[in-house]
């Protein structure tokens, strides 16, 4: 594994060093610059890229990550913000970023974040991630609402507790069916909506609800 770190800290680095596997390879740079070049001139050799963002120039870090997502799409790239700033990690997860962790992450949990990530699914915490999902919402520009349209009844339901933050054991309970049924629902949905997580399920879903 070989994971590209763009990190000004030497505490973090430190530590970060210290908690991934003994496999890994981490490389850092201290640049945008030197980020954009090594993802461009390394094709995508870099399992993950990890971005520690500052106090100092968080702002204008947070608006280049969204430049790194945009110019590498299929790069997983997990954010260590030194302040939890809502409407940052919303911009953020909207773009593409993989994942949101503490800076001094435990080691576990780091593989943890690294495993939810592998298979395709976002991490930010799953009471940050159902708080994001009930308190925020895209501007309808950035959403098609017509790929709602093609969902059963059953699925719209679903779809639509999920833009309200319930879990898939509430949804069960209130639609009387198992948490099992709700997976393959969701699995499906997923498919039909061309969403690949919950939190981006959510957002498309609120546009057509109007939860706020």
């Amino acid at each position: 594994m070989k994971t590209l770190c763009w990190n000004t800290d030497d505490a973090v680095w430190k530590h970060w060093n210290q908690i991934v596997n003994v496999s890994a390879s981490l490389v850092r740079v201290e640049t945008f610059d030197e980020v954009y070049q090594a993802l461009e001139t390394a094709m995508s050799s870099f399992t993950y890229c990890f971005i520690y963002l500052d106090e100092i120039s968080f702002s204008k870090q947070v608006e280049d990550v969204v430049a790194l997502c945009s110019a590498f799409p299929k790069q997983k790239i997990i954010v260590f913000p030194n302040q939890l700033n809502q409407a940052a990690a919303l911009r953020l997860f909207s773009v593409g970023v993989s994942g949101q962790c503490a800076p001094y992450i435990g080691k576990e949990q780091l593989s943890l974040v690294l495993s939810v990530v592998d298979s395709g699914e976002i991490w930010g915490g799953k009471s940050f991630i159902q708080q994001l999902i009930m308190q925020s919402t895209l501007p309808a520009k950035m959403i098609h609402n017509d790929d709602l349209d093609d969902l059963s009844e059953r699925e719209v339901n679903v779809a639509h507790s999920v833009s309200r933050g319930l879990s898939n054991k509430q949804i069960a309970l209130e639609m009387g069916i198992t948490e099992r049924t709700v997976k393959a629902h969701l699995t499906s949905i997923f498919k039909k909506t061309n969403t690949k997580d919950r939190l981006s399920l959510a957002l498309l879903a609120q546009t057509r609800y109007a939860v706020h």
